[in-house]
C-alpha cells in the first residue's frame, strides 16, 4: 500500500484498515443485533473514533462520541488505581492482613470441600491479605465450575446486585453479609472472579475514610480529565446515556435491563461497586489506558508509580491459579467469542500470557457484561475501546468485540 504511505504513517493505522474497521462495526449495527456503538482506537498521539447507530433499538437519537455507557466489569481496571495509590503511599502493604480495616473477614472458616455444605468447615490456615484481594484469590467469587454449589447460591443470595437482583445495601451491611459466609477455598489458593474487586472498593474507602468515588475522583479521575466517569449519571447528562438491553436469548427481542432516566444508573448508589459500577465514555477510558501505557504519567503529572503500573498490568497468578482461570474462561469461550480466555490476571484486569488470537501477549484490560471492551498493549502502543448498550445475554456484543479487535490489529501500520 505504498501509494497510501502518507496516510499510513500519520496515524499509526492504515486508512484502508480504518475503513474496514468501520465497515465491520457497521455490519453489526445493520444486522439489527446491536442498535449502536462507539469505538475508539488510539496509537501514539492519534485517535480515531466511530459512533454508529442509535441509542435505542427503535431509532431515535444517534450514538455520539460523548455517549455515556455503563461499564460493568470494565470498571475494574479503573477502580483498582485507587488501591494502587494506597500501595504507592505505603498506606497498604501487599502481604499485610486486611483484618484491621475489614474485621468482617477476620478468623475465616473455609469449606472442607468447595461444593460441600456450608457448615462443614475448617479454620483458615492464614488471614486474608491485601494481595489476595488484589489478585482475586481471597477464597470467594464467581467460579464457573461450581455454579451449582451451596456456597455459590448463598453468595448470590446475599451479595449479588445484578440487573435482576436490585441494588446493593450500603457497604457496612454488605460486608456484614459477606462475613457470615465461609470461604470456598483457602486464601491465596484459587482465582475466582469479581467479588474481590467489590471488597477492594470497601477497603479503599475504609483506609482513606472517604467514599471510593471521592478518593478516585481526586487522585485519578480529575487529574486525567475523566469528567464523565462516575458511579451514576447526573440528570444534566442522562440524555447522553442509552437504555441497557439484554436481548432474549431465545427470540433476540430487545428487553430493557435498565432505562436511562429513572434507571439504576441515574441516582447515586448506596454501594459504589468497584467491580462494575462505573459509567463512562470512550474518551475517558482512552485517557486512563493512555496513562497506563505511559507508565503512570499523564502529561507532566504522575498518577501512579511506574512499578504500580507494572504490577497491575502483568500476570500476578501462579501456574496453579492460572490453570483454574484458563479452565474457567476456556469452558465458556464458545459462548463469549473468546472474551477473557487468554491467560493471566494482574490487579483488576486480564493480561494475555499467550497469543491465542490477533492480539499479542502482554495486552491488558477487560470487558463488561453490558457490552463494553477496553484493552491496551505496549508492543503496539495501542488502545482500543468498544462500547455498546447490549448486554451479554446473547453472543451478539461479544462477537462485535471479537471482530473489533481482529480488525483493529490488521489496521496497524
Amino acid at each position: 500500500m505504498t501509494s497510501n504511505s502518507t496516510g499510513l504513517s500519520s496515524s499509526g493505522f492504515s486508512d484502508a484498515g480504518l475503513r474496514r474497521l468501520r465497515e465491520v462495526l457497521a455490519r453489526h449495527v445493520e444486522s439489527k443485533k446491536i442498535p449502536g456503538l462507539v469505538a475508539l482506537v488510539g496509537r501514539g498521539g492519534h485517535t480515531h473514533v466511530e459512533a454508529i447507530g442509535t441509542m435505542r433499538h427503535d431509532g431515535g437519537a444517534p450514538m455520539r462520541r460523548d455517549t455515556v455507557f455503563r461499564m460493568a466489569s470494565a470498571s475494574k481496571p479503573v477502580t483498582m488505581a485507587a488501591a494502587m495509590i494506597l500501595l504507592d503511599e505505603c498506606r497498604l502493604r501487599l502481604d499485610d492482613p486486611v483484618d484491621p480495616w475489614l474485621p468482617e473477614l477476620a478468623d475465616r472458616q473455609v469449606l472442607k470441600r468447595p461444593d460441600g455444605p456450608l457448615d462443614d468447615t475448617v479454620p483458615a490456615l492464614r488471614p486474608i491479605t491485601v494481595r489476595d484481594l488484589l489478585t482475586s484469590t481471597f477464597g470467594l467469587g464467581v467460579d464457573f465450575e461450581s455454579m451449582a454449589s451451596p456456597i455459590r447460591a448463598a453468595t448470590f443470595e446475599r451479595l449479588d446486585y445484578s440487573v435482576a437482583s436490585g441494588p446493593a445495601p450500603e457497604p457496612d451491611e454488605w460486608m456484614r453479609r459477606l462475613g457470615e459466609l465461609p470461604l470456598q477455598y483457602q486464601p491465596g489458593v484459587r482465582w475466582q472472579y469479581d467479588l474481590s474487586n467489590e471488597v477492594v472498593g470497601v477497603l479503599v474507602s475504609r483506609v482513606t475514610g472517604r467514599s471510593l468515588e471521592s478518593f478516585l475522583r481526586e487522585r485519578v479521575l480529575d487529574p486525567l480529565g475523566m469528567e464523565d466517569t462516575a458511579f451514576h449519571t447526573p440528570a444534566h447528562k442522562i440524555d447522553r446515556m442509552p437504555p441497557l438491553y439484554g436481548p432474549d436469548p431465545q427470540t433476540g427481542e430487545f428487553l430493557v435491563w435498565d432505562e436511562a432516566a429513572g434507571g439504576r444508573a441515574s441516582a447515586p448508589p448506596a454501594f459504589q461497586g468497584a467491580g462494575g459500577g462505573l459509567v463512562s465514555t470512550a474518551d475517558d477510558y482512552h485517557a486512563y489506558f493512555r496513562m497506563l501505557l505511559n507508565h503512570g504519567m499523564h502529561g507532566s503529572e504522575r498518577i501512579l508509580s511506574r512499578a504500580a503500573v507494572e504490577l497491575m498490568t502483568t500476570n500476578r497468578l501462579t501456574p496453579g491459579q492460572l490453570a483454574a482461570r484458563e479452565a474457567m474462561f476456556g469452558n465458556v469461550a464458545h459462548l463469549s467469542s473468546g472474551q477473557g480466555s487468554h491467560g493471566g490476571w494482574g490487579f483488576g484486569m486480564a493480561v494475555r500470557t499467550h497469543r491465542g488470537d490477533y492480539a499479542p501477549a502482554g495486552q491488558f484490560g477487560w470487558f463488561g457484561g453490558t457490552g463494553t471492551s477496553v484493552y491496551a498493549d505496549r508492543t503496539n502502543q495501542l488502545t482500543g475501546v468498544l462500547l455498546t448498550q447490549v448486554g451479554l445475554s446473547t453472543p451478539d456484543s461479544a462477537r462485535a468485540m471479537s471482530d473489533f479487535w481482529t480488525t483493529l490489529y490488521q489496521a496497524i501500520d
